[in-house]
């Protein structure tokens, strides 16, 4: 059989095994692997690794925020730059207003990734009013067109209770959806920051005295405990601390129906690079706000330990300008000052270098945490690895190329690298979304609207599922 494609000779990232060997590609999807196969066009990948498009589950685009400003991206822009670094499948978010039906945030959100994605995509349901009209039966209606993950909060101006998070678990669980949960103690933060505006303590540093580490591992073992008492899977998005991810190892060896993610810049960054002159530390500016040396290793154990079963960007992008991070003002206390930096782009090669090229836990494990284990987790049975039956959603390494990031070398809209100045050894040469290349030696290829919406599979919720098989 000749094939419409065939990738010869690259060291192939599979399930099983970390080898040399052919990919066959045929209607978009890996129709083979081995030696000796023939394609219609053949892409010599010698030299080179190939590993699954990369599966970023956690990142806001063209998403208003609690403070009223719309992200810096849109679809387009952040697709593009997904897809500049090696992300071929996202997750982003559809924001409920206060008073809005779920199903109109829904449709909204929908027409606008049609529109601009330029790689496959889905969303989250972000639940911000339980009291809207409808709002239980537009969410099972959602989750049963194949929305199959919301998001609540604990804190900001659209954090639930906990009866509200249960009512929402329960009908998440009866759904098959996976629930994901920003956990941090609204009481601890608020009392925080008001003894730090007291004490004229307003400058970008302070934020991270504003969000105490007590205030995320009280919220994540109580959210723990709902999942429990729920029994309802759970997602603990962006974990910052050495103790939340002990809270999630105990809950997870009680047989809680838990997972978990850290982000790259709470393994790469720590707190120090809010304390800049100025507001320049605003760039840096995210919540949880990134810790310390400690907590970084603590969250590198946890994942050898498949405590942390993720690596998402939470990619929330803003201009450092009076349209984002200096809306209000160049003089702007930390709490008027957006959170979020940029993060699609640099999530693989930031991971590739450290996992890969550095050695920590190996191209297998780099594989697993950014796209097998998230797609397995958020229902997408076509994506996240390399195997016949599957998307041809493939990314070729250099695994010799070095780059070093500049001072706003990224694809996205935003203005600034929050990496500026690192250098990684280890780069995406090639990017294929179902067969077809959409970058290449650094070039744009891809074109906006040829993402597709994806469908997702219900979530399972037995303690046996923390495998995080789809059911």
């Amino acid at each position: 059989m000749v094939h419409d494609l065939v990738i010869k000779g690259g060291c192939v990232v599979t399930p099983g095994c970390v080898a040399a060997m052919d990919i066959a590609v045929s209607e978009g999807r890996i129709a083979a692997l081995g030696t000796g196969i023939a394609g219609r066009e053949t892409i010599d990948a010698g030299g080179l690794i190939v590993t699954p498009g990369g599966v970023d589950p956690h990142c806001h685009n063209e998403q208003m925020s609690g403070m009223g400003l719309m992200n810096a991206d849109t679809f387009e822009t952040a697709t593009r730059s997904a897809a500049m670094g090696g992300t071929t499948s996202l997750i982003s978010f559809a924001a409920q207003a206060q008073g809005q039906r779920l199903k109109d945030a829904a449709a909204d959100y929908a027409a606008r990734g049609a529109r601009g994605a330029a790689v496959d995509w889905a969303f989250h349901l972000i639940l911000a009013d339980p009291g809207a009209p409808e709002f239980e039966a537009d969410l099972a209606a959602l989750i049963a067109e194949g929305h199959r993950s919301l998001k609540v909060f604990t804190t900001y101006n659209i954090g639930l209770d906990d009866g509200q998070i249960l009512r929402a678990l329960t009908i998440a669980r009866e759904a098959g959806a996976l629930t994901c949960i920003h956990a941090e103690n609204d009481a601890i933060i608020a009392a925080a920051r008001a003894r730090l505006l007291v004490e004229g303590r307003t400058r970008p540093i302070d934020h991270a005295a504003s969000r105490p580490r007590e205030a995320e591992i009280e919220a994540v073992a109580r959210m723990c405990r709902l999942a429990e008492a729920a029994r309802a899977p759970v997602m603990i998005f962006h974990v910052s601390t050495a103790e939340a991810a002990a809270e999630i190892r105990a809950a997870r060896a009680r047989g809680a129906p838990v997972w978990a993610e850290t982000c790259p810049h709470y393994l790469f960054q720590t707190e120090e690079v809010l304390d800049r002159p100025g507001l320049e530390g605003a760039k840096w500016m995210c919540s949880p706000p990134q810790r310390s040396v400690a907590d970084q290793e603590a969250l590198w154990q946890a994942l050898a330990l498949g405590d942390l079963q993720v690596i998402s960007s939470d990619h929330a992008p803003y201009r450092f300008d009076e349209t984002g991070k200096l809306s209000a003002g160049p003089d702007a206390p930390f709490p008027a000052i957006a959170n979020g930096m940029p993060g699609l782009e640099l999530r693989l090669p930031l991971l590739f270098d450290a996992m890969v090229s550095r050695g920590r836990l190996g191209l297998a494990r780099f594989a697993e945490l950014t796209a097998t284990a998230p797609a397995r987790l958020y229902g997408l049975p076509a994506k996240g690895a390399i195997a016949p039956g599957m998307d041809a959603d493939l990314v070729l390494w250099d695994p010799e190329r070095t780059h070093t990031c500049g001072a706003d070398d990224l694809h996205d809209n935003v203005g600034y690298n929050p990496f500026e100045g690192t250098t990684l050894r280890g780069w995406p040469v090639r990017v294929l979304l179902r067969g077809a290349t959409i970058v290449e030696d650094g070039a744009w290829l891809g074109r906006p609207g040829a993402g597709r919406r994806l469908h997702r599979a219900a979530i399972g919720t037995r303690p046996a599922d923390l495998t995080g098989r789809p059911r």
